[in-house]
């Protein structure tokens, strides 16, 4: 089993950053992809952002450019920098993980860009 554990996620103004952490544990697997993903209220789930083994990472029009996707392979640990936050941003924040062929998804966290 993989569990991931998300952090990162707050309240900021619009044209600040964060970033978002999401960390795998278990064990005797490796991580062939991860991805962040958003939902707001009333809208679909969009992925936002996706990085595959190999580094070679894949964005949402609506962040290229602001947000980047990185990972720590050692760590089991991906990252999402996400800079010029504007209110559109605002959403649940998931962190999702492919590993033995299976999709693991983290509980979210809330990013709210608000003045």
């Amino acid at each position: 089993q993989v569990q991931l554990m998300e952090s990162g996620g707050g309240l900021v103004q619009p044209g600040g950053s964060l970033r978002l952490s999401c960390t795998a544990s278990g064990s005797g697997f490796s991580i062939d992809a991860m991805g962040w993903y958003r939902q707001a209220p009333g809208k679909q789930r969009e992925l936002v952002a996706i990085i595959y083994r190999g580094n070679s990472p894949s964005y949402a029009d609506s962040v290229k450019g602001r947000f980047t996707i990185s990972r720590d392979n050692a760590k089991k640990t991906g990252y999402l920098q996400m800079n010029s936050l504007k209110p559109e941003d605002t959403a649940a924040y998931y962190c999702s993980v492919q590993a033995r062929g299976l999709t693991f998804q983290g509980q979210g966290t809330q990013v709210t860009v608000s003045s």
